[in-house]
């Protein structure tokens, strides 16, 4: 019987950290954050267009789709050795975003290489090659304005902007989502509470 409460306990204080609780964002909070991307004197577009996506907020999480094509040749850049790949340089880039992801119950979902050029394209031009591409996993936009308002990921993002040729990243809310966590570690725990009544 203890198992089964532990194995409950667990389940319930992970969903209660994995799932937006916040509600959406106030328009003082989006103030705050605002204005700290304007101290920063980040690129006013980009600010005006965070500003645009905060404001309409329900509060749920989301997923970012990511495309990457990375550069052949570097310019040289600041505190990386010459010879740097542009992988080497996204790789900075990551070390950093990784945990400041975690710490917010934000993840990649699927990250893969590309394995051919692009096989349908409508009204796009110079959009045939792709490196990679990604699903990030934000629980709220919340958390991504945490990030992106750190002065760390600023300095870092200068990075990933580094080693691009191209990109394009948009953010989309899930219909389905069979690998939620949630979902899997319910199962799982039911699983588990049944076994450990029968022991």
């Amino acid at each position: 019987m203890k198992i089964s409460w532990a194995l409950i306990a667990a389940y319930v204080i992970f969903w209660l950290w994995y799932t937006p609780l916040g509600g959406p964002l106030t328009a003082n909070e989006i103030d705050q954050y605002v204005a700290t991307l304007e101290a920063r004197n980040a690129d006013k577009a980009a600010i005006k267009q965070l500003r645009a996506f905060a404001e309409n907020d329900d509060g749920g999480s989301f997923i970012m789709v990511n495309a990457l094509d990375l550069k052949d040749t570097l310019e040289p850049l600041s505190g990386m050795p010459a010879d740097s790949a542009a992988d080497d340089v996204m790789d900075v880039y990551v070390e950093h975003i990784f945990p400041a992801l975690f710490a917010r119950a934000s993840h990649p979902v699927i990250a893969g290489d590309a394995i051919f050029t692009a096989m349908d394209i409508v009204g796009i031009e110079g959009a045939e090659s792709w490196d990679s591409a990604g699903l990030v996993r934000y629980r709220s936009k919340r958390d991504l304005l945490e990030i992106a308002s750190n002065p760390a990921f600023g300095e870092k993002h200068d990075y990933k902007v580094a080693a691009l040729e191209k990109t394009i990243a948009f953010p989309i809310t899930t219909r389905m989502n069979l690998g939620d966590p949630r979902l899997i570690l319910g199962l799982l725990t039911i699983i588990g509470v049944l076994l450990a009544r029968r022991s």
